[in-house]
């Protein structure tokens, strides 16, 4: 229970340390010099995203994602695509839609354990796998979706923000 707590509170004071000893600008050198631009670098951080996806649970990933991720946000620009002040919580809902391939994709997808516990003893852990391939499938159709139409996941945030 200690270590638990002792890594907790690490993990709550990693980005503010790491933006006061200059963690944010060396992640911005680091991203800038890729040269990939604000399109490449929206899909390398969605695939590592969806990577993570398939080995640890949605909060593990936000807990080892944002600290890195929200300083490369900030500098994203999309052109008329979506307004800059809007590309923080369109990441974060591209990041929702993302983190909910975590729990379809195998090996530990938590809603392939739960579909297992609940079906005969008959159905295989290897047949409910290859089941959720269209449903993985589905969900990344939706998160091109909502990048390619911005509209989609932005109609409520925009009038309760502004």
């Amino acid at each position: 229970m200690a270590c638990c707590l002792a890594l907790s509170s690490a993990l709550r004071c990693l980005p503010s340390r790491s933006a006061t000893l200059g963690g944010d600008d060396i992640v911005i050198e680091l991203v800038e010099a890729t040269g990939f631009g604000s399109w490449g670098l929206l899909i390398l951080l969605m695939g590592i995203v969806f990577f993570h996806g398939l080995f640890f649970d949605w909060i593990e990933i936000t807990l080892i994602v944002l600290p890195v991720f929200s300083p490369i946000i900030g500098v994203l620009d999309f052109g008329e695509h979506i307004a800059k002040v809007d590309v923080v919580y369109w990441f974060a809902i591209l990041l929702a839609v993302n983190l909910q391939t975590s729990f379809l994709t195998p090996p530990f997808g938590f809603a392939l354990f739960y579909m297992k516990a609940v079906s005969p003893k008959v159905v295989k852990i290897q047949q409910i796998y290859t089941g959720i391939i269209p449903f993985v499938m589905l969900q990344l159709i939706g998160l091109g979706m909502v990048i390619a139409f911005p509209e989609i996941a932005m109609w409520l945030p925009r009038p309760l923000l502004n």
